[in-house]
C-alpha cells in the first residue's frame, strides 16, 4: 500500500501563493509609495504657491501614499487570480469551501483601525502646525473683499480707501484675509493656485485666509453654476513683491478716488436692492469693468 502523501503546499506545482503574494505586494508597495511621495507628490495640484495650497498638496500626497499599497494589493490579487487561479477548461469541480479566518479578520480590523486613528490625529495636528503668521482680530493682515456678480469678480481694498477694481494683486509673504460675498446669486470664489475656495453668498460674508509664498499669476474662477455666462466668469490675480503691491495700491486708490466716493460705503455684505443707481452713475462716467467700475446686477446694460 502506498504511503500517504503529505500536505500539498498552496498553489500548483508546490508554489506557495500566499508567501509570493505577500513578498510581491511588499516590494511593489515600497516602490509605489516612494514614487508617489517623492516623484508625483511635488507635482500634485494645487501646488505650493501659498501656505494653503502647500498644505493641501501635502495632505493629498499623504492620502495618495497611504492608498497606494491598497490599490497595489487589490490589483495584484486580481491579476494573480486571473493568472494562476482561474478555472481550467473542462474543470467543473467546486472550489474548497471557505469558513473564515479569524487571524486575517483580526489583522484587517487592527490595521484599518490604526490607519483611521492615525489620519484622525494627523488631521487634528497638521492644521495647527501649518505656517500661519497672522492672528485673527489683529491688523497685521491684508483685507481683500471679493464680490461675485453675474458675471464678474471685483475686489475692494478697505485699507486703501475702499477702492474697487477687477484687478486682484496680493503682496508676497503677507497674510491675506478674503471676505467673500455676492450681489445676486450664489457664486464660488476659487483662486486655484492659492488653494483658496469660498462660496460667495448674497448677504453673507464668507472668510478665507492664505499667505502667498511665490510671486506669479494665479487663476480665479467661479466654481458654482451661476447662470448662462458662468463659464466665462474668471480672471487672473498676481502675487507681487510688497513694494510693488504698495505702489499699485496707492496709485489705484488715487486713480479711482472719484469712483470710490460714489460707491456704497465699504461693508462686509451688500443688498442689491439698494444699489439700483450705481450702475447708471458708472455708465454716465464712462466706466468699464477694466476701470474698476461697480457692477449692478439689476442693470441689463452692464457687461
Amino acid at each position: 500500500m502506498a504511503a500517504e502523501a503529505g500536505p500539498v503546499p498552496a498553489g500548483r506545482g508546490g508554489r506557495r501563493d500566499g508567501l509570493w503574494l505577500l513578498v510581491t505586494w511588499i516590494v511593489l508597495s515600497i516602490i509605489g509609495c516612494l514614487l508617489v511621495a517623492l516623484v508625483w507628490g511635488p507635482h500634485i495640484p494645487p501646488g505650493d504657491m501659498s501656505n494653503t495650497a502647500a498644505s493641501q498638496q501635502v495632505d493629498i500626497t499623504v492620502l495618495a501614499t497611504i492608498a497606494t499599497p491598497v490599490v497595489i494589493g487589490v490589483l495584484l490579487y486580481f491579476g494573480w487570480a486571473l493568472a494562476f487561479w482561474r478555472q481550467k477548461p473542462g474543470d467543473e469541480t467546486d472550489a474548497a469551501p471557505i469558513h473564515g479566518n479569524t487571524r486575517i479578520q483580526a489583522l484587517w480590523i487592527t490595521v484599518t483601525s490604526v490607519i483611521v486613528l492615525a489620519l484622525a490625529v494627523y488631521g487634528t495636528v497638521e492644521p495647527a502646525a501649518s505656517d500661519t503668521s497672522w492672528s485673527p482680530g489683529t491688523n497685521n493682515i491684508l483685507q481683500v473683499q471679493v464680490i461675485g456678480q453675474q458675471w464678474a469678480w471685483t475686489y475692494r481694498y478697505p485699507q486703501f480707501g475702499g477702492f474697487e477694481t477687477t484687478d486682484l494683486l496680493l503682496p508676497l509673504n503677507t497674510p491675506v484675509r478674503f471676505n467673500v460675498t455676492s450681489l445676486d446669486v450664489i457664486h464660488s470664489f476659487w483662486a486655484y493656485q492659492l488653494g483658496v475656495k469660498a462660496d460667495a453668498n448674497p448677504g453673507v460674508n464668507n472668510v478665507a485666509f492664505t499667505v502667498p509664498k511665490q510671486a506669479g499669476q494665479f487663476v480665479v474662477r467661479c466654481a458654482e453654476l451661476c447662470g448662462i455666462w458662468h463659464g466665462a466668469m474668471f480672471n487672473y490675480g498676481q502675487v507681487v513683491p510688497v513694494s510693488a503691491f504698495m505702489t499699485w495700491a496707492h496709485a489705484t486708490e488715487i486713480q479711482l478716488a472719484a469712483v470710490t466716493r460714489i460707491l456704497p460705503p465699504y461693508a462686509l455684505t451688500y443688498d442689491p436692492t439698494v444699489l439700483a443707481n450705481v450702475g447708471k452713475v458708472n455708465q454716465e462716467l464712462g466706466l468699464t469693468s477694466a476701470g474698476g467700475g461697480y457692477y449692478n446686477p439689476a442693470d441689463p446694460e452692464q457687461p
